[in-house]
């Protein structure tokens, strides 16, 4: 049987790109693409891949919440991180949502070869440029990297999916149609971000969301 795909990245380059190479692989099928994290999502849940292989840093819902999102519904499915950043905060964020792989675009088709029977077989495919990056974390990690990580993860789902679209320079406005709530919701959920956060700007949350890799400058 054939291994179920889904590519997830916000450039259809890439994607037409690795869907073009990875389905002259044999028992690869490509099930669906999706242009951002939200569409992803959505098609993981729905359709039910074996993969999905997932761009880290993509506007709307970044890669490492789409992570999550799925895995809270279907834990099954098996998550290829894809990115061009080799950044600690990228790299140890997608694998702590749950990614059983970090791939850097450069050499992502040679390694998704690689790398997509070593997931299914509930292994970590790592980048080998990368993987030192994971063994410093394990071995240097200090007290303000763990205050850090559990400020993130003290934030809901919805606080992360509002701070990264207001660290992307939405208004209030944009962000409720986006994502179909009311004005005062959003609001609300502004001013609790500043409380759990300590900050008293948007400017300030904004900085927190690039500094923790929820979005970024450069994608």
């Amino acid at each position: 049987m054939a291994v179920r795909i889904v590519i997830v990245d916000d450039h259809k380059i890439v994607c037409d790109g690795l869907k073009s190479l990875l389905e002259a692989q044999p028992g690869i099928d490509i099930v669906a693409q999706a242009a951002d994290g939200r569409e992803g999502v959505k098609l993981a849940l729905r359709l039910k891949p074996d993969i999905v292989i997932m761009d880290v840093a993509m506007p709307g819902l970044n890669g490492l919440d789409a992570v999550r999102q799925i895995l809270e519904e279907e834990p099954g499915i098996r998550i290829i991180a894809l990115s061009m950043h080799a950044d600690r905060r990228y790299v140890t964020g997608m694998l702590s949502a749950g990614a059983s792989g970090y791939i850097l675009k450069h050499c992502a088709f040679e390694e998704l070869v690689r790398a997509i029977p070593i997931v299914l077989s509930r292994q970590v495919y790592l980048s080998p440029a990368i993987a030192g990056i994971v063994v410093d974390e394990l071995a240097f990690r200090g007290p303000h990297a763990r205050t850090s990580a559990s400020t993130v993860q003290a934030l809901t789902s919805r606080e992360r999916e509002v701070l990264q679209l207001i660290s992307e320079g939405h208004n209030a406005r944009e962000i409720a149609l986006r994502l179909n709530l009311s004005v005062k919701t959003v609001e609300t959920h502004r001013r609790q971000l500043m409380g759990k956060l300590g900050v008293r700007s948007v400017a300030d949350l904004t900085k927190f969301a690039i500094r923790e890799g929820l979005t970024s400058l450069d994608r």
